[in-house]
């Protein structure tokens, strides 16, 4: 038998220790392969992630928000006609679901009318084209067609 004291480990000492489980590398053959995490890279993916989920949220509430803001615009319009109506002269009883034309005469007053801008033969009345309307249940009157030059 040889004497210890002579004895050379060929296995690196930077490469053994007497805590394997904290090393980076398998310490037997069959060990797993243990790799830290980039942690720049799995924080960049969650940060990406949680960018494009919040993103495609804010859309759809974005979205959302206008399709209220339209409907708030008709709804105001359609309010904004119905006093223009209420004030006009109407020399008939308006009918649910049947279309009806605003006009302004000279004197600014307003006239209900059943027939259309298209279909007056020769008057001797000067009227301007309000808007074309449709008198609806709840006694609204929604806009079909408005002449663009008045203002509400």
């Amino acid at each position: 038998m040889s004497d210890n004291s002579n004895f050379v480990n060929p296995i690196d000492p930077d490469k053994i220790t007497d805590k394997p489980g904290l090393i980076e590398f398998p310490h037997t053959v069959g060990g797993a392969m243990i790799k830290p995490e980039d942690q720049g890279k799995l924080k960049g993916r969650a940060v990406a992630a949680m960018e494009f989920q919040t993103d495609m949220q804010l859309n759809q509430i974005y979205e959302q928000m206008q399709l209220l803001a339209n409907q708030v615009k008709t709804l105001n319009d359609r309010k904004i006609i119905s006093q223009f109506i209420y004030t006009a002269e109407i020399r008939f009883e308006p009918f649910i679901n049947h279309i009806y034309h605003l006009y302004t005469r000279e004197n600014a007053t307003f006239l209900l009318s059943l027939v259309g801008p298209n279909d007056w033969g020769r008057t001797k009345q000067k009227l301007s084209f309000v808007a074309s309307v449709k008198l609806l249940a709840d006694h609204t009157w929604d806009i079909l067609e408005k002449n663009p030059e008045f203002n509400f």
